[in-house]
């Protein structure tokens, strides 16, 4: 077993107006390594003062920014995008002592954050407007221009990549930004900003602040300079922010929960198809948000399809994320595993048949990997997202009844199918309701392509054009 606590090396601070700033009097934050439980750092929480300043500086600093030529502005990102891969192993084992998630993933991750920071550098200088037809001697124009100050919220299940996915954007049109990570993490995503920085960021266009996260957000909210909002994380604490923001009128963009429902054809390679979704079921401990969680399985080869996915969910081997033979690592908090027991129990008194795992780890927050088979719809689990490592399982008869369970929830993010038949495919492409649907593939989250949901799991994308377009504005300028 990996000693973290010896091996935790990060420098944990706060990086306001070009400064790091470490404890000094702050309170802090205790960094727990989710495979032991125990406390490996402690990181400083932001002060009034501090988010003052902050917003102080990131107002200076837009000014700055917008005016920038986007060939600079694209030349940071991508000299960023370098470091991260020159540092990707030790940023990697931050991320894996801190969430828990294999190092294989973990490494990904942050190659994958990369990959944003240089395809949003390539798009920098394609933020076109338009001309429109008028008369001789008139001229009217359509141009797009950054939005101004970002607040941006990402989560703890994939903090390097989902917080790279906000500051590639908003840097890359001229925006400054100040990121409010998870206090979970604090190594890896202060490791991201150092590698702006070290590219060459100026100082006050990306601040890092880490508090309480409603403090945080209450205040830097109820500031005018805030002009977006950007936020990634449960359908709850989006609508609260979504209500701090309409006071200002704050341009948001909300990628929220999901409940990701999988609809499993009789007419497909049944062995393929078991061996592409376990391994995608229990990715990062299930802890994704396009996770596959209610599978709904054609009533033909429903149980041929529970016994093949207990077979490889009772396979995949967990333990600590620095460990080579590790497929699945622990939940990344000590809530999670309390929360998943629940939704097990909740399941078994519904009746469902318990058919791999069940149960929690034997040392810090682990939960084995869990197959639920035959769950009614009245279990909880089918209407409330667990977010960790169990797939709930159901069996449906006509295409109808598939689509019918698929968009039951008010939750829309993503959705997957898998079939052979091209029919049935354009059909379920049209008529599942999310953001997202994947058929026969789990490849969602493309850097080119727009990522987000429907109904109760938020409106706007990231990635992709339209996400850069979230922190635009559109001025049309007309001239007689």
């Amino acid at each position: 077993m990996t000693d973290t606590a010896n091996d935790y090396d990060a420098d944990l601070a706060l990086l306001v107006n070009g400064s790091w700033r470490i404890g000094e009097g702050r309170d802090t934050f205790a960094v727990v390594d989710p495979a032991h439980g125990g406390t490996i750092a402690e990181v400083p929480l932001a002060t009034v003062a501090d988010l003052d300043e902050a917003l102080a500086a990131a107002e200076a600093g837009f000014k700055v920014w917008k005016d920038t030529p986007w060939e600079k502005r694209a030349a940071v990102l991508t000299k960023a995008a370098a470091l991260l891969r020159e540092r990707s192993e030790m940023i990697g084992r931050l991320l894996t002592m801190e969430q828990g998630k294999p190092f294989a993933e973990a490494r990904g991750e942050v190659l994958g954050a990369a990959q944003i920071f240089d395809w949003c550098a390539a798009e920098a200088g394609r933020t076109y407007g338009r001309v429109l037809v008028r008369p001789a001697g008139q001229r009217s124009i359509v141009i797009k221009q950054p939005i101004g100050p970002v607040a941006a919220f990402s989560p703890w299940n994939f903090p390097v990549y989902l917080m790279a996915k906000k500051l590639g954007p908003a840097l890359a049109v001229g925006c400054s930004v100040i990121a409010k990570p998870p206090e979970e993490t604090p190594g890896c995503t202060g490791a991201l900003m150092r590698c702006l920085f070290d590219a060459g960021l100026p100082a006050g266009v990306a601040q890092l602040v880490h508090g309480v996260p409603d403090t945080v957000s209450r205040h830097l909210l109820a500031s005018p300079v805030i002009r977006k909002v950007s936020f990634t994380g449960s359908v709850p604490v989006g609508k609260h922010l979504m209500r701090l923001a309409a006071d200002g009128l704050k341009r948001v963009t909300m990628e929220l929960g999901g409940h990701a429902p999988v609809l499993v054809f009789d007419d497909v390679d049944l062995d393929k198809t078991l061996d592409a979704l376990v391994p995608q079921k229990f990715r990062n401990a299930g802890q994704v948000c396009v996770s596959p969680t209610r599978f709904y399985v054609q009533q033909g080869i429903y149980e041929r399809f529970v016994a093949g996915f207990a077979e490889r969910t009772a396979n995949v081997a967990t333990g600590h994320g620095m460990d080579k033979t590790t497929q699945m690592g622990p939940l990344a908090n000590v809530r999670r595993p309390d929360a998943i027991e629940a939704l097990v129990e909740d399941a078994r008194r519904h009746g469902a048949r318990v058919m791999a795992g069940g149960e929690r780890g034997d040392t810090g927050f682990f939960y084995r990997p869990t197959l639920l088979a035959d769950v009614p719809d009245s279990a909880a689990i089918m209407s409330n997202e667990p977010f960790g490592p169990i797939a709930a399982a159901a069996p449906f008869t006509t295409l109808d009844d598939a689509i019918e369970k698929a968009n039951r929830l008010p939750f829309g993010l993503a959705a997957f199918a898998f079939t052979d038949n091209l029919r049935t495919a354009n059909l379920l492409g049209d008529a599942i309701e999310a953001g997202m649907v994947g058929i026969n593939s789990f490849a969602l989250s493309a850097v080119d392509a727009p990522f987000g949901g429907v109904k109760d799991s938020g409106f706007g994308s990231e990635g992709g054009v339209e996400g850069m377009d979230s922190y635009l504005v559109t001025k049309a300028i007309h001239q007689g």
